[in-house]
């Protein structure tokens, strides 16, 4: 009895011998780092679009595709989301889809109009250049292939220059064959009768110089109106534009002047 006695205070002792050491290993484990959560600034929430109708007409068209994609006024207290930059666009009256708003068509069509021409990039198939030539006519002959608006010099074996050119606009263009009746340089302009009835607005006389619509150059063709000439609106080359004569780039003009004679073959398709 004694013996089981000291056994089980020697037991207590032990324990209570290695119960700071368990206390200090615990203390001894780097505590947790807390969550901080601040309450300025709230857990952020995906967009939403609020479906309305709005009562003023916007650039939307209005109706059931406002009703989907339309942003609230602040006027009804609701916050303004971001729209997509892109807006539903009509094209004619395909069906299922409703015409463009008239206007938003004539809205279009003034910005369309505002963009200057001068800015426009000149399309690189214009530009002077050496090509293949198949066709019947000889060496010094001009060529004009109204349709796809190039001015071409036969040079010979099978060779040619070719010329971006504007050409006549639609009720002005004509095909024929003609010559180089004469030459001149910064030629002076004279509107025709038919050409002041309808443009009542143009000077009746104008001397020669960078302004004159007749450019650097102009080639006459026989005892018509019509000219091969320069232009100062060089934008223009690859369109139909013209009231029937064929108008260049002044550096083209300039060129091709000074490698064709009074006299030559013009012939126009």
């Amino acid at each position: 009895m004694f013996k089981k006695t000291t056994l089980a205070l020697l037991a207590g002792a032990s324990s209570l011998i290695a119960a700071p050491h368990h206390a200090m290993a615990i203390d001894a484990a780097p505590p947790p780092e807390p969550t901080v959560l601040y309450a300025r600034e709230p857990v952020p929430q995906p967009p939403m679009r609020t479906a309305y109708m709005q009562p003023q007409r916007s650039n939307m068209g209005g109706g059931f595709i406002e009703f989907l994609f339309g942003d609230a006024p602040s006027s009804q207290g609701y916050a303004r989301e971001p729209m997509y930059q892109q807006q539903p666009a009509y094209y004619g009256n395909r069906q299922g889809m409703p015409p463009m708003d008239p206007q938003q068509q004539m809205l279009r069509q003034q910005q369309e109009a505002a963009v200057d021409p001068r800015e426009r990039s000149f399309d690189p198939r214009y530009e002077k250049q050496e090509v293949e030539y198949h066709g019947r006519e000889g060496a010094g002959t001009i060529v004009v292939d109204t349709p796809n608006k190039f001015l071409y010099l036969v040079r010979g074996d099978g060779r040619a220059l070719r010329y971006g050119i504007g050409v006549g606009k639609p009720g002005f263009t004509w095909s024929g064959v003609k010559t180089v009746s004469a030459k001149k340089e910064w030629p002076a302009w004279t509107p025709p009768p038919e050409m002041l009835a309808r443009r009542p607005d143009l000077p009746r006389h104008m001397e020669g110089g960078p302004e004159n619509p007749l450019g650097a150059r102009a080639m006459y063709l026989g005892s018509s109106l019509y000219r091969i000439h320069g232009s100062n609106e060089p934008w223009t080359i690859g369109t139909n534009v013209s009231s029937g004569c064929i108008r260049m780039r002044n550096e083209d003009v300039i060129d091709l002047y000074g490698r064709v004679n009074v006299g030559a073959r013009v012939v126009v398709m």
